[in-house]
């Protein structure tokens, strides 16, 4: 592990210990603007990471609690930190543990680094160009492109969708799915550790018809491409083959709002 990747774990965890510590006491909730919930978790591991990042790199950071820096100012960045303080709020406050810290390094709209805390269960992902995927649990790390790359049934694929989430237009996804294969499962977990179950090969597509931002995702992106795997904007088709050419989601738009999407583990098409 070198030694940005190494800070960036390090920064995670200290993040994940202020989270953790709200998490274990009385959770107070506000309400940002846009009716999304914001808790003192979300404030204090912000300013963890900053702090952290201002510490070891040069690069301007966005991070979700910190976005109102204009387009103007960022649209010029080259490289920059893309950071969600607090993937997962809804799943904090509901106290299942499936939230986590997310931090990207975005280079010319792509994301190149990534890293994905999970406190409540202390597991984390990394990966990125050039030094591939990995898992750390329990101090073990595992190299996810090491884990094996065939699917063990062509004709059973498992879907990742969301049980807060789960609208008409990706009930229509899941059921165009069927026609290609016979065995459609579906699996259901928060944040994105929804992205990092396809690049640990645990589940081959997860659908997200329904608004996700760009903190929400960079992160996992970055791994996910480290493990061969990739997020395309979503169109409706009747094909699963006809996604395969579709473009990545880029990051740092006027918008910061995503197009909707489909991350797709490396080996399904």
């Amino acid at each position: 592990m070198n030694k940005l990747i190494s800070d960036l774990v390090n920064i995670s965890k200290e993040a994940g210990k202020e989270i953790l510590d709200v998490y274990n006491s009385f959770i107070s909730v506000e309400y940002k603007e846009d009716k999304t919930p914001l808790t003192e978790a979300d404030k204090r591991s912000h300013k963890v990471i900053v702090e952290g990042i201002k510490r070891i790199s040069e690069y301007p950071v966005l991070s979700e609690e910190g976005k109102s820096i204009p387009y103007e100012e960022r649209k010029n960045w080259e490289y920059f930190w893309m950071v969600d303080p607090l993937d997962g709020t809804k799943e904090f406050i509901k106290k299942n543990g499936e939230f986590t810290v997310n931090i990207a390094l975005i280079h010319n709209k792509k994301p190149i680094l990534g890293i994905v805390y999970a406190p409540a269960i202390d597991t984390l992902y990394y990966g990125g160009n050039d030094i591939g995927a990995y898992k750390i649990q329990n101090d073990k790390i595992i190299d996810l492109n090491s884990v094996k790359q065939t699917r063990n049934d062509p004709k059973s694929i498992t879907v990742v969708a969301s049980k807060s989430h789960l609208n008409e237009e990706t009930k229509e996804f899941i059921k165009m799915l069927e026609k290609f294969y016979d065995d459609v499962k579906t699996a259901s977990i928060g944040s994105s550790l929804k992205i990092c179950l396809l690049a640990e090969k645990k589940a081959d597509i997860y659908p997200r018809i329904a608004p996700t931002m760009e903190w929400d995702t960079a992160a996992a992106h970055a791994i996910l491409n480290a493990a061969d795997g990739k997020m395309i904007k979503y169109e409706k088709v009747s094909d699963l083959k006809k996604l395969e050419n579709l473009p990545e989601l880029e990051y740092n738009k006027e918008n910061l709002l995503n197009p909707y999407f489909v991350a797709i583990r490396s080996d399904v098409f």
